[in-house]
Parts: C-alpha cells; sequence; structure tokens
C-alpha cells in the first residue's frame, strides 16, 4: 500500500449507518421535498433484494451509494466546524477505501471535492484549510492529487491574505515536487503559483527564493526560460535584502541569456564597483526604467558590496578610512555611516576607531571565490598556521620548564601573538 501522512478515521456502525449520517447531514440544509427525494434515492440503492448480498458485502452497492453522496455535496453544509470536518473526513475514508488513490473515478471525485470547497464561504477559510489538509493527508505521498489539492489551499490562503497559514517551506516543496508523480510542466507551474502568491503578499524575498527553483524547472531552450531568467536577474537587483548572486550564475537559463543588457549588470555586482556601473548605465538608456531598477537603490547596493569585497582583502587588519572613501567615492566623513550599513546587512563585521581613523575587520563576505580570493585565504591561512606554530612552541617551552607547575605564568605574550 502507498504511504499517507493520513491519522485513521475511527468511525461507528456499519456501512450502511455510516452512509445514512452522511445522507442526514447533507440533507439538512435543503427543503424538505429535496429531503424526501434524497432519503428515497439512497433507499432505493440500500435495500437489499431477497437473496441478495448485502450491502456490507456488495461494493458495487457501495460505490453507487458513495458516488450518490458525492453528487448531493453541494457545499461544506450546514453544521459546526466539528460537524464539517467529521463530515469530510467520513466522506475521505469511504472514498479512497471504494476506489483506488490513482483510478480516473477518484480523480474525478477528488477535483468535484476541490471545485465545492474552493467556492464555499470564506468566513470558513478555517475549516477549508483543515479539510484540505486532511484530504492531502489522505492520498498517498507521490499521488498526482496532492499537486492540486496543494494549489487548491494556496489558492484559497492567497486570495484570503492568509499566506502565513500554510506551512510552506522551499526544501519542503522541493521534496514534495521529486515525490510527486506529475509532469515537469505542472511541477513549474505549482512554483510559478507559489511565486505569484507571495508577490501578491508582498513577501517578494521569498518569490525570490523560489525563482532559483522555478527557473531551472523550466525547459533551457525555451521562451519562457529566458524570459523567466531575466526576471530572475531583475528581481535579484530589485531586492535590497539579495547581495549574493552566485546562485544565478550556476542556472543554466541565466548563463544563456549572456547576450541580454541585464547579464552584463548583473556581472558587475558580481565582480565590479561603482565606476563599472555608472559606465553601464550611461551605455543604458532607459534600461532601469524598464526593469523597474531604482538607481540610487542600485548604487547604494554596489557600494555595500565594493566595501565587503575591500573588507576581505583587509581580514585581520586594519582598513584606512581613506581607502573606504576612495573605493565607494564619497566623502571621509560618510564612512563611518556606511560600515555601520555594511555591518547591518552582514557583508562585513567589525570595530570602528575614530582615533586611528580605521576599520579593523573581522570577517568580510566575498562575492565570489576565483583566483584572487583564493590566494587572499592561502596567505590568511599560513599567517594563521604561524601564530599557532608560536604557540604551541611557547606552550611546549614552558612545559620543559615548569614539568608540574603553572604553565599558565609562563604563556607571556611572544613573538606578537598572544596565548589565550
Amino acid at each position: 500500500m502507498s504511504t499517507t501522512d493520513s491519522v485513521s478515521v475511527f468511525a461507528e456502525g456499519t456501512f450502511e449507518e455510516q452512509v445514512h449520517e452522511l445522507v442526514d447531514y447533507i440533507a439538512r440544509s435543503r427543503s424538505e421535498d429535496e429531503r424526501a427525494s434524497i432519503t428515497h434515492s439512497f433507499q432505493d440503492i440500500l435495500k437489499t433484494a431477497d437473496g441478495a448480498k448485502s450491502i456490507e458485502e456488495d461494493k458495487d452497492r457501495q460505490r453507487r451509494a458513495l458516488t450518490l453522496v458525492l453528487q448531493e455535496t453541494k457545499g461544506l453544509g450546514e453544521g459546526s466546524e466539528l460537524e464539517i470536518e467529521g463530515f469530510f473526513n467520513l466522506l475521505y475514508s469511504h472514498l479512497f477505501t471504494l476506489w483506488p488513490a490513482d483510478s480516473p473515478e477518484t480523480t474525478h471525485h477528488v477535483t468535484s471535492l476541490l471545485e465545492i470547497i474552493s467556492a464555499s464561504p470564506s468566513e470558513h477559510s478555517e475549516v477549508k484549510y483543515r479539510i484540505l489538509t486532511n484530504l492531502c493527508n489522505a492520498t498517498p505521498r507521490s499521488s498526482p492529487l496532492r499537486l492540486p489539492i496543494y494549489t487548491t489551499l494556496l489558492q484559497i490562503a492567497s486570495a484570503n491574505d492568509e499566506l502565513d497559514v500554510l506551512p510552506l517551506s522551499r526544501s519542503d516543496v522541493e521534496r514534495w515536487l521529486k515525490e510527486w508523480e506529475v509532469s515537469s510542466e505542472a511541477k513549474s507551474e505549482f512554483l510559478k503559483n507559489i511565486i505569484d502568491a507571495l508577490a501578491k503578499a508582498g513577501q517578494t524575498g521569498a518569490a525570490y527564493e523560489y525563482t532559483l527553483s522555478y527557473v531551472p524547472s523550466l525547459p533551457p531552450s525555451s521562451p519562457t526560460s529566458q524570459s523567466a531568467a531575466i526576471d530572475a536577474i531583475a528581481m535579484a537587483l530589485r531586492l535590497p535584502t539579495v547581495f549574493d548572486f552566485d546562485p544565478l550564475f550556476k542556472l543554466d537559463a541565466v548563463i544563456a541569456s549572456k547576450e541580454h543588457e541585464l547579464f552584463s549588470l548583473l556581472q558587475i555586482f558580481l565582480n565590479g564597483g561603482l565606476p563599472e556601473f555608472q559606465a553601464w548605465n550611461g551605455s543604458h538608456a532607459g534600461a532601469l526604467e524598464k526593469y523597474e531598477l531604482d538607481k540610487v537603490q542600485l548604487e547604494h547596493k554596489i557600494r555595500l558590496l565594493s566595501f565587503a569585497s575591500l573588507g576581505f582583502r583587509y581580514v585581520g587588519r586594519d582598513l584606512p578610512y581613506s581607502q573606504i572613501a576612495s573605493t565607494l567615492e564619497i566623502d571621509t566623513s560618510e564612512v563611518e555611516k556606511w560600515a555601520i550599513d555594511v555591518i547591518r546587512t552582514g557583508l562585513l563585521s567589525g570595530k570602528l576607531s575614530q582615533t586611528s581613523q580605521s576599520l579593523h575587520v573581522y570577517r568580510s563576505a566575498a562575492r565570489t571565490f576565483e583566483r584572487e580570493e583564493w590566494e587572499a585565504l592561502e596567505k590568511r591561512l599560513i599567517a594563521w598556521k604561524s601564530g599557532l606554530a608560536g604557540v604551541l612552541e611557547v606552550v611546549a617551552s614552558a612545559r620543559k620548564r615548569n614539568t608540574g607547575g603553572n604553565i599558565a605564568e609562563a604563556l607571556q605574550p611572544a613573538n606578537g601573538v598572544e596565548a589565550a
């Protein structure tokens, strides 16, 4: 049996009694004439002729009875949230018992239920989330049905501005897409639905993260893929919190767009500085407006990235204010403001000294790791190795002189290295 995430429904009574419960719930919201008609229809199916199998043993009659229940289900019904949830849970239980989860009948019935639940009044949004989640959990993990079920959940949450109620994470979504036995096109469409819902909710940062999954899900040579790649570049440049552009260069569709004007701008934000950005802007009139990019915001971002790149070369050392001012093309009096900004972003950490007019850099991010960055890292590791060797030498010397005594007294700063 295929694995599901469902919790078993323990319903009391025989099949016939349970169907009567379902019918009674449905009939509650109907007129007297409709109730009589519905009850009569079910009595005809449930009645056992002389010498025939009882309905408890007759799967065909059970399917006919449940099909009629499903056909008569027009909405959530008139009941408390507990009653609504109980009605649908019992319905799911019989649905997946009487038909295989991958059967055309199950697909048809589930599709109809999704339309009914989605179209029901919005004041029942909480119970709608629960009954849809229960339906999703009742299906096998690899079932194609999980895609339309979760899409319906997403649509309802987005329409009600309640996207936060869904336990949505990119790692979960990527795992689901590997599990669900659906087409590549369907997977791409689901990712696009998530991106659109997040963008509508103002969660542009999260939308960008899903874009990094959406772009590679498309056929690399398709026009949709190229358009999505350009949109991803524009989104990354537009977002004030995105400073790591390396993931974009791992996408084939982005690399395939190397002749596009935004690709050259993206390269500047990966490796260049303010002069290169200003030169690009001067030679691409109207490009920023076309892609809804703000010049002032981009200048701010490229300065922060240039600051981080400069800081990477000074890790463990003092970076003069004058050097920062020259690189960022700002006045020396503005250096501390920019230092605070770059520290806030997490790109760099360090300590300002007004006395020495310098920033002591503890850590700084590299925009990309190429030959220059590897060489800088090698020099830093060699220096640390030399420093540690000096500490070990002091410790060894102290042990020789103070065998069994207090070594700490002998651990005095030596060769400029402090023992901690």
